[in-house]
């Protein structure tokens, strides 16, 4: 059997295969799982640092409980999910002179929650967590690390849209379009379900096994979830608390931790009413504020934060992406929301102005993910595509500079059934051999700035729309595909090179000699792509 894992911004939420009932249940883990009326047990991503160790942290609810979570308190820390990956360099505070990370306290966080998890597991021995669209590599390469020492015999990764296309229970084939809006992130994923008579082998990325075969079966006829399309930025719920707080401020009212939690409680009330207020005693000056805040109000911030542009310019990168595969809007079955956020009732409006009632879901905005993702090692199959495009560099005569010419294009499924066949020759005499550089292209697109703003991770939308290139492979050691012998010679073609994706993602090559016949390089890896 197997437990799943929703590591939000805000919120995680873990599941379990229940085989009594053949059904996902939520596992609340005591003392660190909060429990609402009417909400599913979630465990709040929150860390108090008492010492620099992995057991020296107080994590979940017990950091509310013990009233740790006081935002001036350089110990404690939220929304570390949102920093993972991020290129910031000296943000956080020493702790007793030992420096930290966002990775750290987020491996902290996990490994202190999976201890527990794994005690109340039971026999429970395979575990799937969930990764953030627009940081796929990044989290898995953490992710390996936080887990190799956890006792779990395999470990799956999917993305956070896809498990939530599963976790609302459509079967069929269906194209499906995800909007996961929760205290961070703000991901669309367009996915196909396919048919099981059209289903292909299990395709799931897996982080860590052990014992024989990779693979696990199950009575249970698996389905096949295509992902066509995804967009994703850092936007979330902890960024419209930070509006409201701002909002406020104007009004007169000093922000600080308690205005912020006061926020979030009106915008939460807001989703079921149309007037919310709360009630605010500042302790130094002993003047008390009462917080009042209607829907229209709310949704008038919203408009000023651009929040409806950045709605609109989301959806627009997934259609284009679904339309160059031959999915337009309408021909979209459901739309599913899933996150916090997204019971914000103007974005439901959004939504349904777009694509009418009958296909909005927004029913189970916690649990779809993690139970989503359970169904991965029940036996679903999940069969994914490259998010960027790659191309190798070559020079560019008539330019007199670089250029790179693209060999995989966004939106290509993997693993590669047939290989990507480029040929190339020498272009100097008695050339010794030869270097390939390959890249990963960025389309050219509005570039987003990552900063901090008092003490809060906030991102801004920069204008130009300048491409970028990341060299992947521009090391040395890592640049020489072919040592020729006899030396190359300008005119005439010397090496056929063979591309493909294998399923863990690896770009791997084989470079065959034409003038000897023989294979310098046979199926190598060259690089992990995203």
């Amino acid at each position: 059997m197997a437990i799943a894992v929703d590591f939000g911004t805000s919120n995680t939420v873990i599941t379990r295969w229940n085989p009594a009932t053949e059904s996902p249940e939520t596992l609340a883990l005591p003392g660190l799982s909060l429990q609402l009326a009417g909400v599913p047990p979630l465990v709040p991503s929150l860390v108090y640092v008492e010492k620099p160790q992995a057991n020296g942290v107080v994590v979940g609810h017990a950091v509310r409980d013990r009233g740790l979570d006081i935002a001036a308190d350089p110990r404690f820390f939220a929304n570390i999910k949102r920093g993972i990956g991020t290129p910031l360099q000296g943000f956080l505070p020493d702790i007793d002179g030992e420096s930290l990370s966002f990775e750290q306290l987020g491996e902290w966080f996990l490994r202190s929650l999976l201890t527990q998890v794994r005690q109340v597991a039971g026999d429970d021995d395979n575990l799937v967590l969930t990764v953030p669209v627009d940081s796929f590599e990044t989290y898995r390469l953490w992710l390996g690390d936080v887990v190799a020492a956890l006792d779990f015999s395999q470990v799956r990764l999917i993305d956070e849209p896809t498990a939530a296309a599963l976790g609302y229970g459509l079967t069929g084939e269906q194209t499906l379009l995800v909007l996961d809006f929760g205290g961070g992130t703000l991901d669309w994923s367009l996915v196909r379900l396919v048919a099981p008579a059209q289903q292909k082998p299990p395709i799931g990325f897996l982080l860590k096994w052990r014992g024989q075969g990779a693979e696990q079966t199950s009575a249970q006829k698996p389905e096949v979830a295509r992902v066509l399309a995804k967009a994703g930025e850092n936007l979330g719920g902890a960024d419209i608390d930070q509006w409201l707080v701002d909002y406020f401020q104007t009004q007169g009212i000093a922000g600080g931790a308690v205005v912020q939690r006061l926020a979030e409680r009106l915008k939460i009330a807001l989703s079921t009413q149309t007037e919310a207020a709360e009630a605010y005693f500042d302790d130094e000056t002993f003047d008390t504020y009462d917080l009042a805040l209607t829907r229209d109000q709310f949704e008038d911030i919203l408009a000023q934060n651009q929040f409806f542009e950045r709605l609109e310019k989301g959806l627009a990168q997934v259609l284009q992406q679904g339309q160059r595969q031959g999915i337009d809007q309408e021909a979209i079955d459901a739309v599913l929301l899933v996150g916090g956020t997204a019971q914000i009732p103007a974005l439901q409006r959004w939504v349904t102005e777009r694509f009418g009632t009958e296909r909005v879901r927004c029913d189970r905005p916690f649990e779809a993910v993690a139970q989503g993702a359970l169904q991965v090692a029940q036996g679903l199959a999940v069969e994914d595509f490259l998010y960027h495009s790659y191309g190798i560099r070559y020079w560019d005569r008539r330019n007199n500079r670089h250029g790179w010419h693209s060999i995989l294009p966004q939106g290509q499924p993997y693993p590669m059934s047939a290989p990507v066949e480029l040929t190339l020759g020498a272009s100097v005499e008695k050339q010794p051999s030869i270097e390939l550089i390959v890249g990963e292209l960025g389309a050219a697109s509005t570039q987003t700035e990552v900063y901090f703003e008092n003490g809060r991770l906030v991102t801004r939308q920069l204008g130009g729309d300048a491409p970028s290139v990341q060299p992947l492979n521009d090391r040395e050691g890592a640049r020489t595909i072919a040592q020729l012998e006899p030396p190359g010679f300008p005119g005439s073609d010397r090496v056929r090179v063979l591309f493909r994706v294998d399923r863990d993602r690896l770009l791997r090559i084989t470079v065959e000699d034409i003038l000897t016949g023989n294979t310098l390089l046979d199926n190598e890896a060259v690089v992990r792509l995203s």
